[in-house]
This record gives structure tokens, sequence and C-alpha cells, in this order.
């Protein structure tokens, strides 16, 4: 089939191949591009739980050509069929993983719901038959819901201001146009929601499940995600229930750390720039932000997308060699805890110059301050479209496989224990 994007407001509901599988070539010969990792305690076997898009995905290409670590994916992406396009990430993994076997590398997949327990055991299964451990557990799950485990309780989460309502400009990537926005107050049960969702809850069950399964190695690192943002725009995010859960994630991190330390490993939260990704799409007000910091950036030569921070974070953060395991067992992190990939956004400079074109842009000058055509290439870009050297008007085949996959279905039992 002819394979061209369908945009329901900005976002994109199909996705190309062939696009898909030209940014994952791009991103593996960026890290390819630039020194390997070689330290000693370089991550060899790598577990990433959510690595079929954004930094996920950066940090499989990362680990795995920049490290050469054996790598293992936990994603839910749908596959292509004979008249429907797959999604994103199913195509992006499918091209990753022949691109790994190509060069000799263990790559494979569990798709799965990975809040469930039952994709948690598969994990551990797969880990002990294929891999004995992992010694680096990069969480990367941005979910709209989770069914909670223990109750069959389906929650949701809601990106809302704590309070009060706020008011900001927006930008409307599909028409061009600088708006208003106001985001409404949540509830407690929105908080709370939230909080189950996208908080710590179940990195820590990732963490024990593994634990118990006896496939985290001692010195095993584990790494999540967060963000802080622009005080502008704190309400929308770090001030909001994003910001709660982000705040749970955090407080989970140095618990997890602690627990792990005795044995020489270690747990990080590690703060990442502003983006354009799947998940950071329909945050409000962040639209127009990232158009414009883009910008900035582009000027200021600091433009990072998710593979130089993911690769950033491999090399100059966790295994830097500046930081030898046995003496000093933590990279430089601040008060909190927390590894910071967001140091060049939030430079006084760039910020102050972001702040100052928020203020002054609107809808006719959205042009000279902000980068939306950028914006609008790369959000196009995260489903493979208009990638350079791709033939969009040619026919592709939309059945694209995996070479091994280990698939959970959704309400799977829990697998009896190994005896």
């Amino acid at each position: 089939m002819i394979v061209t994007p369908m945009l329901r407001g900005s976002l994109c509901a199909n996705a190309h191949p062939d696009g898909c599988a030209a940014r994952v070539r791009r991103d593996i010969a960026y890290v390819q591009s630039r020194p390997p990792v070689t330290g000693a305690d370089r991550p060899r076997s790598v577990l990433v739980i959510g690595g079929s898009a954004g930094l996920g995905l950066a940090a499989r290409t990362a680990t795995a050509f920049g490290a050469g670590a054996a790598t293992l994916n936990v994603c839910q992406e749908t596959p292509g069929t004979a008249t429907r396009t797959g999604t994103a990430g199913w195509y992006n993994t499918a091209e990753l993983e022949a691109r790994l076997r190509q060069a000799g590398l263990y790559g494979r997949t569990v798709v799965g719901d990975a809040f469930s327990d039952a994709v948690k055991e598969q994990t551990a299964q797969t880990i002990h038959d294929d891999l004995g451990q992992v010694d680096l557990v990069v969480y990367s799950l941005a979910a709209p819901r989770r069914t909670d485990p223990e109750t069959g309780e389906v929650r949701r989460s809601a990106l809302k201001t704590l309070g009060a309502p706020f008011t900001a400009k927006t930008y409307d990537s599909a028409t061009g146009e600088v708006g208003r926005t106001t985001v409404e107050p949540a509830t407690r049960q929105e908080i709370d929601d939230t909080v189950a969702v996208m908080g710590g809850d179940d990195w820590r069950r990732w963490i024990d499940a593994l634990g118990a399964a006896g496939v985290l190695a001692p010195d095993v690192t584990t790494v999540a995600f967060s963000y802080v943002g622009n005080t502008r725009l704190a309400p929308t995010y770090r001030a909001g229930t994003l910001g709660r859960a982000k705040d749970h994630l955090e407080a989970t991190g140095r618990a997890l750390d602690a627990e792990l330390r005795g044995a020489g490993g270690r747990a990080l939260t590690a703060v990442m720039r502003a983006m354009v990704t799947q998940a950071s799409s329909v945050i409000p007000a962040q639209t127009l932000y990232t158009v414009v910091l883009t910008r900035v950036m582009l000027e200021m030569g600091l433009q990072e997308g998710p593979i130089e921070q993911a690769h950033r974070l491999l090399t100059k953060r966790l295994y830097s060699g500046l930081h030898e395991r046995q003496t000093v067992p933590h990279p430089t992190t601040d008060e909190l805890g927390r590894l910071r990939l967001d140091d060049l956004e939030l430079r006084p400079d760039v910020q102050a110059e972001v702040d100052r074109r928020l203020a002054l842009v609107d809808t006719a000058t959205i042009g000279e301050l902000g980068a939306p055509c950028v914006h609008r290439a790369e959000s196009l870009a995260l489903n493979g479209f208009g990638l350079p050297d791709v033939d969009y008007e040619a026919d592709t085949d939309p059945v694209r496989d995996l070479a091994d996959p280990l698939r959970v279905p959704a309400g799977a039992p829990r697998r009896p224990a190994r005896g």
C-alpha cells in the first residue's frame, strides 16, 4: 500500500514502515559515529521497559551500538496487517532488531502490558534463560492508563494543575495558530490516579520482581526518566499532577538506591530536556514551549534529541569512566539525587531568551521566534514521515515481523514459579 500521514490534530494516527526504519538507522549511525563505551563497568545485558519509541528506544540503541550490550525490550505495540499499518513502535523495534542481528548482537522483545505481573514474570524468565542476569534496567514507560495488578482497577492519568486554573499561551501545530488555553485543577482522585499511573510504583514492582527472580546483577544500575522544565509553565507540569507523579518517581528512585547500594547497585532518575515525543505532544502548553525552545537551542548550537540525550546519559553520566564504581558509586547528581540532562535547557541564558520570546510570540511571529517547521518535521518523523531518501509514493509492505517476539496476551495468568 501507499502510506500517507493520517493526522488527527497534531497527532499522526498511522506510521510508515520504511520511514520508521530510516529513522532507526539514522540513530544507529549517530551512535556509531561517536566514541564507544569501552570501560570495564559498561553495560553488557540491558532491559529496557518501554523501549520501542522515544527515550526508551534511544536508550536501547545507545547501549546496543554504543556499548555492544545485549538488549531485551518490553513494549505494547501493534503489528501491521495487509490492510492496516502497525504502530511506529512496532516498526522501530522490527528494524532495530534486524540491525542487531546483522551486528551479531542479542535483541529480543516481550510484547504485552508492562504494568502486568504476567509480563514481568515472562521477562524475568527470558532474562534467566537467555542472559542470566541484567546489569542495567531502563524504565521508560509513558502511558495514559494503568490497570492495577492487585485490584484490576483501571487508573487514568490527568494532565491538570493543582489548586487553581492556569491560563497560558498554546500552539496548535495543525493550524499554525498561537492561542490560549486554560488548564483546570485536578480533583484529589485525579491526583492519586496520575501518581498511580506515572509515579514510581510500577518501577518498584519491576525491580522487586526481577530481584526476587534472581536476574538482577549485584551491581545493577536502574534508571528512570523525569522532567523539571520551565518555571513559567510549572503549573502545567512540575507544579501540577505530572509533577506529583515525578516527585513519587524520584522518591522511589532514592528508596531503591538505598536498597541496591549494599550489593553495589544503584538506582537513579535522569531529568531529561523537553523534546518532541509521542508523550510530550499531549501536555498542555508544552508544544509552544518546545517550539520556542528548539529555535533558541538551535541558534545557540545546543540542540539535542532523544538519541543525543540517551548517548550523553550513557557516556557522560552513567559510564563515563570518571567514576570508579568501587570508590564513587554515583556520578554527579543534584541535591535530590537526580542526574541532570536538562542542564543545557535550563541554562540561565537559554531560559531568559525562551521567556522573552514566549511573552512576545503570537500567530504572526511564531515562524520568527520559534521553530514550527522543525517541530512539525520532528513530529512527523516520530511516525516515519518526512525522512530523506524514503520514497513515499512507492508501495510498501505494512507487515514487518519481529524475529522472535514473546507475546503475553492481556489477562494472561501468572506463570508458575520455577522449580
